[in-house]
């Protein structure tokens, strides 16, 4: 509304937009860090599954599991992850997988079924 030929907004209502936009803000951020470690667990998770198909190749040349990710020429984890492989011999594998920023462990044994276990991180 005009008056007196000066236009704008008013201070009160500059601090309920205000006002508004914090508390929009304050309910969307913590739901961002659950989004991002909820991406970083499904990093995990891919690069562990890629460390089996990467282990199934190997294992197809050398009739045996790679013992570490070193020897696997066909992998690469991905930025932050820290996977790890525990075991291998010719008949079955075991690794782990996890990110910093994530909310789970996650374990692959080849001899399991399902392969792909999780728990959360302590």
């Amino acid at each position: 509304m005009r008056r007196n030929g000066s236009s704008g907004f008013s201070l009160f209502e500059l601090l309920v937009v205000i006002a508004i936009i914090g508390v929009l803000a304050a309910a969307a951020i913590p739901r961002f860090a659950d989004f991002r470690a909820a991406a970083y667990d499904s990093r995990s998770q891919q690069d562990l599954r890629n460390l089996a198909s990467a282990q199934e190749l190997y294992r197809a040349s050398n009739e045996t599991y790679a013992a570490d990710v070193v020897s696997l020429a066909s992998f690469r984890p991905s930025e932050g992850v820290e996977l790890t492989i525990e075991s291998a011999d010719q008949n079955a594998f075991q690794a782990s997988a996890e990110h910093p920023g994530g909310h789970n462990l996650y374990q692959w044994d080849s001899a399991a079924q399902p392969a792909l276990s999780s728990q959360p991180r302590s």
